[in-house]
């Protein structure tokens, strides 16, 4: 998503309303490029946030997000974990935009929430860093560890981030209570937690494991077989039902992960499967390391095509065109 910048924000009506009309390959284009105005407009307000009437222009971006959402899950999803997992660049809208995604897929699986708790989610996600927006992006291409004052403003981020967001006019007191404790929301059955406690744990959990998708300068991304362990298993080693509700949602290798299968190939997963560990998948490296041409469908279902790891992305040398990846999205 890093091929606009900033200034181009004012292009994103214009690709939002491309989407749905366009030409089954002109689709493809206008979906990616609509995320990327996506990304633009939302790292524009987390940069610099207006000093009123925030809750309405991050409304907006999530109820076209929604809308992409609904229409394209998998190839939504595939587009921005793959992101989230190969670029560095503009590391805090990135993340951002995949947590939002996973929490909302999660969402759908828990019992007893309504539209109104789903969309605070959403926007508690997109906003959870707004406190530290730039300074998330230099630490994701910084080689040092934190300084001191980096880890202050750190460990202080998220109470801070709750504050500025009600100084802008924000009243959803969910939204607040979510980015107010998406760190330290505890384990435990949610519903023996208040509602907004419920979401901030979701929007933890989801955070942890798009963050073990993610590289740094100074952190490999892990495998998603790795990021899928980390979020189902609570602080206390025991499973997780906050983790096990995301696992549900995209299952254990989400579109965009890396995958290596049974006969030794290398593969992007394409779409969740019926089941956790059997995702539709392209095989992109063959068993001898050769890159092939064009990424070739494998059905994982079959014994002798069967998942038998993830891979961590840095492992993977060859970056296939997202166009090619999301034309094989069923």
């Amino acid at each position: 998503m890093s091929t606009q910048t900033l200034p181009e924000a004012a292009s994103a009506d214009q690709a939002l309303r491309g989407v749905v009309v366009a030409p089954p390959t002109r689709q493809i284009v206008a979906l990616i490029e609509t995320w990327q105005a996506l990304s633009v407009r939302l790292a524009a307000l987390l940069r610099d946030p207006p000093a009123s009437a925030l809750d309405a222009q991050v409304g907006q971006i999530d109820d076209a997000f929604v809308t992409l959402l609904d229409a394209e899950p998998d190839r939504s999803l595939l587009l921005l974990v793959h992101t989230a997992a190969s670029e560095t660049q503009r590391y805090s809208v990135t993340h951002a935009l995949a947590v939002a995604t996973v929490c909302e897929l999660a969402a759908r699986h828990v019992d007893d929430w309504d539209g109104g708790a789903r969309r605070s989610l959403r926007l508690a996600a997109l906003t959870m860093n707004i406190a530290m927006t730039r300074l998330q992006d230099e630490l994701a291409l910084q080689d040092a560890p934190p300084s001191d004052e980096q880890r202050a403003q750190i460990d202080g981020h998220a109470e801070r981030g709750a504050e500025l967001l009600r100084e802008r006019g924000v009243r959803d007191e969910q939204w607040l209570t979510a980015v107010t404790h998406h760190h330290d929301a505890p384990p435990g059955a949610l519903a023996t937690q208040p509602l907004e406690i419920q979401l901030a744990r979701i929007l933890k959990r989801t955070d942890i494991f798009v963050a073990r998708l993610s590289p740094r300068r100074t952190r490999k991304a892990l495998s998603a077989t790795a990021a899928a362990k980390g979020a189902y298993f609570d602080e206390q080693g025991q499973p997780d039902e906050a983790g096990a509700v995301i696992i549900k949602a995209v299952g254990i290798y989400p579109p965009g992960s890396y995958v290596k299968l049974q006969n030794d190939e290398t593969a992007v997963v394409l779409n969740r499967g019926e089941r956790a560990n059997t995702p539709t998948v392209a095989s992109t490296v063959r068993a001898s390391g050769i890159p092939y041409i064009q990424p070739m469908p494998r059905d994982t279902r079959m014994r002798t095509l069967g998942v038998t790891a993830g891979v961590p992305p840095n492992e993977v040398m060859v970056r296939t065109p997202m166009e090619k990846l999301l034309r094989l999205v069923r």
